[in-house]
């Protein structure tokens, strides 16, 4: 994974302009927060990159196994209850496989949604560098 994506936010406050290639997208907080909810807070983003790795991941193998999966619904959300100490985030996410699945695929499919790039960078340790330009 070497893609770039650049952030950049001035003029109206905590809404941030994001691109990555030739995409273009919005950031925000909820007005609650005095924030103008003009696009997903960060959390969000990083719940939506979560699910939409899953579901591709799980797209792919299904395809390469030739699966009658049809689709794949995921609902994601942290959940601050179950943190079991300060410094841990937990996540919980709940898949629903569209098709005429065996149950012994589903279980199989439940196994590789832990194998998508994104929960791999998020189960595992994270270094980050950050320098002024």
């Amino acid at each position: 994974m070497d893609e770039e994506v650049k952030v950049s936010i001035t003029g109206i406050p905590y809404q941030v302009s994001v691109s990555a290639r030739d995409h273009r997208w919005l950031a925000d907080e909820p007005t609650d927060i005095s924030g103008g909810d003009t696009g997903p807070n960060p959390g969000e983003l990083l719940l939506s990159s979560l699910g939409s790795c899953t579901a591709i991941t799980l797209t792919m193998y299904a395809q390469r196994k030739k699966w009658p999966l049809e689709g794949v619904e995921i609902d994601l959300r942290f959940n601050s209850a179950a943190k079991p100490d300060p410094k841990t985030t937990v996540i919980d996410y709940d898949i629903r496989f569209i098709g005429n699945l065996t149950d012994e695929q589903r279980a199989r499919l439940m196994e590789i949604s832990h194998s998508c790039p994104i929960h791999k960078v998020l189960t595992n340790p994270v270094i980050i560098n950050a320098k002024e330009d």
